[in-house]
């Protein structure tokens, strides 16, 4: 949710231009604008505390189930990464969208 926030001020407008959606009123998308800085930074503390949890696995009591098996670390540090990549996509889309368009 917070990769979707922080994205939302500059890549859905563009994604909607790729698709050839256009007009005066792609101008009003630019609503949540003011907050992407806020929603970066909760997106990259949950992304931290994520990667914290994962690396101290330590202490966690886990049943004889899921959460024992090595491939679910596998799948949560593929899925942290993936977050972590679509965060910090989002939050550099508009420095280097000048040198795109």
């Amino acid at each position: 949710m917070g990769a979707l926030g922080a994205a939302s001020c500059c890549v859905i407008p563009f994604a909607l231009f790729l698709a050839g959606v256009s007009g005066a009123w792609i101008g009003n998308l630019t609503a949540l604008e003011p907050y992407q800085p806020i929603f970066a930074g909760v997106s990259l503390a949950f992304i931290g505390y994520g990667g914290w949890r994962l690396r101290r696995k330590r202490g966690i009591a886990c049943a004889d189930g899921y959460c024992a098996t090595p491939q679910s670390d596998w799948i949560a540090k593929i899925g942290l990464w993936t977050a972590a990549t679509l965060v910090v996509l989002a939050v550099g889309f508009p420095y280097a969208a000048r040198y795109f368009l």
